[in-house]
């Protein structure tokens, strides 16, 4: 199967240098009567758009004349940045191959003929952007790096000298705290300036999953990876705001949110985060996309139809006996796996409305939710614990025993939903710790990278996730 293309604070929301996309440059419309602009509130638009960087759009110009003497162009002004603040200065339908997450889409014509005969242009225009706490903190900590920046060097210097096993090193308490970031260390806890073995086990994890050589020597590869300049940091950081302003003010309250980046889930009922977990998601030559689609179902006991990707590229060419082995047989032309516990589906589906055939499912491969960067899959999404998580829904839902009694024959049976229940699979590679700061992830599918540029950013340099040897399964 071939798809084109936060800990957890963040993870719980769901996550050109000259002007803005034109498709986010609404044409005025307003009446003339409606659309007359002060000298007071052309001064607020202007305040306002200077104040940009609050939300990492510093590098994007919004075309303010001077004066008040060219409504039509304040006013489209006024839209252009308002775009950008309500719903993203950048289209995520045109920077990705898919992208059906719902957007917000405020009548901002309508918005700014109130604001501008109230004259509260300035109130109106920082009621647009998300009003999370998380929103918030990324904003004050982009704000405090774009200060700060003095160079693009890292916070860990390369000295040109690798920290070898056993050694000691004044870097290493900075080097565990971003391994400890990252996922790679449980603590940032350090004899000191001792280059200890649980951080060199956890430095090999990292350079095997860069393709790099696993031999625990920090040298400037693993520096790279592991170090962020104030710059880089900015970038990420202005990028998950933008991310955050495509995403609806007000998503449904009962909702699975799928960070494709962290490859977690958080599942939402009644407006309370109820579950979180692991999940295994899209390698990056097979990248699950973002997608919004709804479990509609359960699938007891799936069969899965081997896709013809998988098929021709993965299973072309083999006897009968590998067939057998893995209880697959030809039926109608295509490759069925039966139900069991080695099917590539596990034990439960959760059929999802899309035609992208993505869906989360269980996976007899359990060893992948031990792995730090779980992008390994054809694509679609591995749940840990996909049966507790199943049971979980069925009870919120209401149909346990069904459920229950489905499972029980042990041949592929459906249980509707008496609702679908949205799921939101999203990208963000901020995350925040327990004291709320913003941590950056890595970017395994890299495409931070489009959104950077569209911001006004130039790329990011470093190494990228390499893509693993993911088993046969979806």
């Amino acid at each position: 199967m071939r798809h084109g293309v936060i800990a957890c604070s963040l993870l719980a929301l769901s996550f050109t240098l000259t002007g803005c996309d034109s498709s986010n440059s609404p044409q005025s419309g307003i009446s003339a009567e409606d659309a007359r602009w002060s000298n007071a509130t052309a001064n607020q638009l202007r305040e306002a758009i200077g104040r940009r960087a609050a939300h990492g759009l510093d590098r994007m110009r919004f075309g303010v004349p001077e004066g008040d003497g060219d409504q039509n162009a304040l006013t489209e002004a006024a839209l252009r940045y308002a775009a950008a603040l309500a719903r993203g200065a950048s289209d995520p339908a045109k920077l990705n191959d898919i992208y059906s997450i719902p957007r917000p889409d405020p009548d901002l014509k309508a918005g700014l003929a109130e604001a501008l005969a109230k004259g509260k242009v300035d109130d109106w225009l920082s009621g647009l952007a998300p009003q999370e706490d998380t929103y918030k903190a990324l904003s004050k900590a982009y704000l405090a790096l774009r200060t700060q920046q003095t160079d693009t060097a890292g916070a860990i210097p390369d000295v040109g000298k690798p920290i070898e096993p056993g050694s000691s090193d004044a870097r290493i308490p900075a080097i565990a705290r971003q391994l400890v970031a990252s996922d790679y260390l449980a603590s940032a806890a350090t004899d000191g300036e001792s280059y200890s073995p649980a951080m060199v086990k956890a430095v090999r994890r990292m350079q095997a999953d860069y393709g790099i050589k696993p031999d625990g020597v920090i040298g400037s590869e693993a520096l790279e990876i592991l170090n962020l300049s104030d710059a880089d940091r900015a970038r990420t950081i202005a990028v998950a705001m933008e991310r955050m302003r495509w995403l609806e003010r007000k998503p449904p309250a009962t909702r699975i949110d799928v960070n494709l980046a962290s490859a977690r889930l958080a599942y939402w009922r009644d407006g309370k985060l109820a579950d979180t977990r692991k999940v295994v998601v899209g390698k990056p030559d097979t990248e699950t996309p973002q997608l919004g689609s709804p479990i509609y179902r359960l699938v007891a006991n799936p069969t899965w139809t081997v896709p013809r990707s998988i098929q021709n590229k993965e299973i072309a060419g083999k006897g009968a006996a590998y067939l057998r082995r893995n209880n697959m047989a030809w039926k109608d032309g295509w490759i069925v796996q039966q139900p069991g516990p080695k099917n590539s589906l596990g034990l439960v589906k959760f059929d999802m409305q899309n035609e992208h055939q993505i869906y989360l499912h269980d996976t007899p491969a359990k060893e992948l939710f031990g792995e730090v960067q779980r992008q390994r899959s054809h694509g679609c999404v591995r749940v840990e614990d996909a049966l507790g998580f199943a049971a979980m829904l069925a009870k919120d839902e209401g149909i346990t025993a069904e459920w229950e009694k489905a499972r029980a024959t042990g041949k592929e049976s459906f249980v509707s939903l008496p609702r679908p229940i949205p799921v939101r699979l999203i990208y963000q590679t901020v995350l925040f710790d327990e004291k709320g700061e913003p941590v950056i992830r890595a970017d395994p599918y890299g495409w931070n990278d489009r959104v950077s540029a569209a911001l006004g950013f130039a790329p990011s340099e470093g190494h990228r996730l390499r893509p693993s040897n993911a088993d046969v399964g979806p």
